[in-house]
């Protein structure tokens, strides 16, 4: 079974007590993924991280990347935070990361109470790592390296990883209220994308097999879809509190004529076209 490694940001800026409730809300939400992907898995959250056991850690990896709130996932091994237990284990897996002639580097942190400081810890895992493949004609690059191995040493555990695979970052799913999106066209998605991202719950109002929905669909597995076709109805309907609106600054007539119950976003007006395009093909992927 693979560990994975959750992180996040902005929750951590927030009181405990909504720390709390928003870090419960995105277990549930990469719990989600996870069934969404086939995919079974143990969640646990300690001292501001999050952590996943499931078997395949690959695919697991990728499903939770596309959860709002997550800022990066890593595949991690780990093992105690004893110094002769992470030098063994550090140097057995940077034999298959490190080629010939490769640089490398070692990035450990470390929380909690040790019998070593943070630069003992880089100094020894990295002269471990040096010593297990000195063949190669390896060396130590702490600017530039061609692989870095990062150690997080929290308390009793050590947690190793070479990689981070980005997430979307803002605030869980589900954390503040419902907001109408209008999917006329594919740009309109990336408006809900970006409200989504601040934790609303999005309710599509547009064509269900249209690229847009489909777009919004892929992050949020489900995304309600209204049948109505009146925007203020739907509103009403699902007491929803404000309307997303792809229009740019040159639809600026149809954002005059824009009349809505409740307030309206327009995250797209300060975009130029090229802007709006590189973001749709980030998360289109």
């Amino acid at each position: 079974m693979g560990s994975i490694l959750v992180r996040y940001a902005e929750l951590g800026l927030k009181s405990r007590s909504v720390r709390r409730r928003f870090e419960s809300i995105l277990v549930d939400n990469l719990m989600s993924s996870l069934a969404n992907a086939g995919l079974e898995g143990l969640v646990t959250t300690e001292y501001g991280r999050i952590f996943v056991e499931v078997d395949d850690a690959e695919r697991a990896s990728k499903a939770l990347a596309r959860v709002f709130g997550v800022s990066s996932v890593s595949s991690v091994a780990r093992c105690s935070s004893d110094m002769g237990e992470m030098k063994f284990r550090i140097a057995e897996l940077s034999r298959p990361l490190l080629q010939r002639e490769q640089s490398f580097a070692v990035r450990a942190r470390r929380a909690g109470t040790h019998p070593y400081t943070s630069v003992d810890l880089g100094r020894e895992l990295g002269s471990a790592v040096f010593l297990a493949n000195e063949e190669k004609g390896v060396r130590v690059d702490l600017t530039d390296p061609d692989v870095e191995i990062y150690v997080e040493v929290r308390d009793r555990k050590a947690y190793f990883f070479s990689s981070y695979i980005p997430g979307p970052g803002g605030l869980p799913l589900g954390s503040q209220g419902r907001v109408v999106v209008l999917l006329e066209q594919e740009r309109d998605a990336l408006a809900g994308w970006l409200i989504m991202k601040r934790g609303c719950r999005a309710i599509a109002l547009g064509d269900e097999s249209s690229p847009a929905v489909k777009i919004l669909k892929a992050w949020d597995p489900a995304l309600k879809i209204a049948k109505e076709e009146d925007l203020v109805a739907v509103v009403r309907k699902h007491r929803a509190l404000a309307a997303v609106f792809g229009f740019v600054l040159e639809d600026f007539v149809r954002i005059k004529e824009v009349d809505v119950p409740v307030p309206a976003f327009f995250p797209l007006v300060g975009m130029d076209v090229k802007e709006i395009e590189e973001r749709l093909e980030r998360i289109r992927a």
